[in-house]
């Protein structure tokens, strides 16, 4: 029971991250070409700026549950996926440089620079971020010891001995950056006015066509590489829901952005992310990593698990820590919520 309960709530952090700091990567990513002059930047970067870091806490919270919980996992996932994780965290860490010290001297050269590093940090870490999934979902070539090596890639097919980068993974991330800056852009159409936002409207139904076609593709590709992963379907037939909840999210990202209500609109991106990510987590599970090499070199849930006294004693740490970040979350986007003025650059 502890195994169930602390693989779901890791998946939580997991999905809350991708909620939450997903429409900020977005509207990273549309800073490279939807802005056209500086008074717009500024306002794109101000409808994020109160939250963005906050946002971020949940992926070291996923992090640091993952150590916690699942010490076996962590171990090998870290060390096998070394080389991305170190690309991760430079991303991560121009990501905050450029959003900190942009306004620090005013000169052009200095802006621009940022901005860029900005946009490509951005839409890198999305496309990084979406085929860490893939290749999670894929598998990866585990040894006896529980412990892998991944080249960047090999001949990009998936098979016993793969890369990080595949035909597989590229479409994962493929679907992460187009999905996000699908949510970046719905985003802004909440929090700005004017020409920016009429325009991060009009990219909206262009993009949801886009991902409406990419969650197809990659569903099939899913189960062509992985036809496991129908199985916990199979075995539970309502768990169906959760296909289904992806494309009533998706409908409902049309219905309501042609109805004009952008907060709705905005919320459905938002269960589309959780569908998708709660539809994977619920395809490998109990399993934590795949082993391409063979079933019997799965890391599961029962050989990965902590010890039953740290999972019980850190279960009610966990319950007190979480009800501080979610009513952290709760203030500060009730304090931050209207649109932001595009004249005096505040809310």
């Amino acid at each position: 029971m502890m195994g169930f309960i602390w693989f779901w709530l890791v998946a939580v952090m997991i999905v809350g991250y991708v909620v939450l700091d997903g429409f900020d990567l977005g509207v990273g990513v549309l800073h490279l070409f939807l802005v056209r002059n500086e008074a717009e930047r500024k306002t794109s970067l101000h409808s994020i700026g109160p939250v963005w870091d906050g946002n971020e806490v949940w992926l070291l919270a996923g992090g640091g549950t993952l150590y916690f919980a699942f010490p076996l996992l962590y171990a090998s996932a870290f060390s096998g996926f070394y080389l991305p994780l170190m690309i991760v965290l430079w991303l991560l860490i121009l990501r905050g440089i450029s959003l900190e010290l942009r306004n620090h001297i005013d000169v052009g050269v200095w802006t621009a620079l940022l901005d860029g590093v900005f946009g490509l940090s951005s839409a890198t870490l999305a496309i990084f971020y979406g085929a860490a999934l893939a290749n999670v979902l894929r598998g990866v070539p585990l040894q006896a010891d529980g412990y892998f090596f991944l080249p960047l890639w090999t001949n990009w097919q998936p098979g016993p001995h793969p890369g990080i980068l595949d035909w597989y993974t590229v479409i994962g991330g493929l679907v992460a950056l187009v999905a996000l800056t699908l949510h970046g852009a719905l985003w802004l159409a909440v929090k700005v006015s004017g020409d920016l936002a009429k325009r991060a409207c009009a990219l909206i139904n262009p993009l949801l066509g886009l991902v409406s076609l990419l969650t197809i593709v990659s569903l099939i590709a899913t189960i062509a590489v992985r036809p496991a992963s129908l199985d916990n379907y199979y075995r539970y037939p309502f768990t169906f829901v959760v296909p289904v909840g992806v494309l009533a999210a998706l409908a409902c990202i049309w219905f309501f952005n042609r109805s004009q209500q952008p907060v709705k609109a905005f919320l459905s991106s938002g269960f589309y992310l959780f569908f998708m990510l709660a539809g994977a987590c619920w395809g490998v599970y109990p399993t934590l990593l795949p082993a391409t090499t063979g079933a019997d070199r799965d890391i599961t849930l029962a050989r990965a698990l902590s010890g039953p006294h740290t999972l019980s004693v850190g279960l009610v740490w966990w319950l007190f820590g979480m009800t501080l970040a979610v009513a952290y979350v709760v203030f500060v986007y009730s304090r931050f919520k209207g649109k932001v003025d595009t004249r005096a650059e505040t809310h």
